[in-house]
């Protein structure tokens, strides 16, 4: 029977089955992460801020990399923190609604910032000379804003349509937070507009920007491959493959999670992945750019 309740509903997010000790282990260990995340993000912001050295297109992508990353993480990591030691991991329906919708904002800034990097990358191997021309602060701004407003845009429909949705039975998330596809489980709506609009926005934005990075990345390996000189190649090599890496770990997970069809049966997995995105990636995106770029080792 659908809720007619005049009381705001709650859901239960089921989470991991942890004893209170294991609980307040994991606890432990994702806050660290967290923690972790958060410093080294806000470090790289610092570092690309206060260095006239880095004032390049970019560490100005970077630091807006770094600065999506925390907000990305602390939509769902404090809500995770506190329900590993908390009985009753209860969240309402508003906040629920919320946490989807900053979830996915975010999610889509990820993705279009990924592919604004991979045209930075792009332009700065295949056409050099161009290159400071091109992407000049106006332009740099300009890809920034624009990927800004369009994820702004990207989870309006599907948030606001599952808002007006009716759940069904106990209203228990198979989940440690509100994602799509635990919150629809609960409907009593199938083929709804917020699942349909869901599914196309996901795969487009996903897909799409995928497709490009993939693209550029075939026009640069190219150009890198003709140049003369060994060690050119080696720089070359270099700038794009941090960039590179966090490419496959980030999509290797979303395309698994958002794009491949899930069954009811690994529902489980789906949280052990949605964990490690949320929990594990955004803290080694910076490691991976500290590590593998030599001017930010050498601040």
């Amino acid at each position: 029977m659908a809720d007619n309740d005049t009381t705001e509903p709650e859901f239960l997010l089921i989470g991991f089955n942890m004893t209170w000790e294991q609980g307040v282990v994991v606890f432990i260990i994702f806050f660290t992460f967290y923690f972790l995340t958060i410093s080294s993000n806000i470090l790289i912001i610092t570092l690309v801020r206060v260095n006239r050295r880095l004032h390049k297109p970019m560490y100005f992508f970077l630091s807006n990399f770094s600065f999506l990353e925390i907000w990305y993480t602390s939509v769902t990591v404090p809500k995770m923190l506190a329900d590993f030691l908390s009985k009753k991991r209860s969240i309402s329906h508003k906040a629920c609604i919320l946490q989807f919708y900053f979830f996915c904002f975010f999610g889509a800034m990820e993705n279009y910032l990924l592919a604004v990097m991979s045209l930075d990358r792009f332009i700065a191997i295949c056409y050099p000379l161009r290159y400071p021309v091109v992407m000049n602060d106006r332009v740099c701004t300009q890809l920034v804003g624009g990927a800004w407003f369009m994820s702004f845009l990207a989870p309006l429909l599907p948030a606001v349509s599952l808002s007006q949705l009716s759940f069904c039975g106990p209203r228990e998330i198979d989940h440690v937070f509100c994602d799509f596809s635990p919150v629809m489980e609960l409907s009593c709506t199938r083929n709804s507009v917020s699942e349909i609009s869901f599914s196309f926005i996901a795969r487009f934005i996903i897909m799409g920007c995928f497709v490009m990075i993939m693209v550029s990345y075939i026009f640069i390996i190219s150009t890198i491959m003709k140049m003369p000189s060994t060690s050119g190649r080696h720089n070359a090599f270099t700038t794009c493959a941090s960039h590179l890496t966090v490419v496959f770990i980030y999509y290797g997970t979303v395309i698994f999670i958002y794009v491949c069809p899930t069954v009811r049966e690994s529902l489980y997995m789906n949280k052990v992945v949605s964990v490690f995105y949320v929990v594990v990636t955004p803290l080694l995106n910076p490691i991976i750019y500290s590590l593998r770029n030599q001017e930010m080792r050498a601040q």
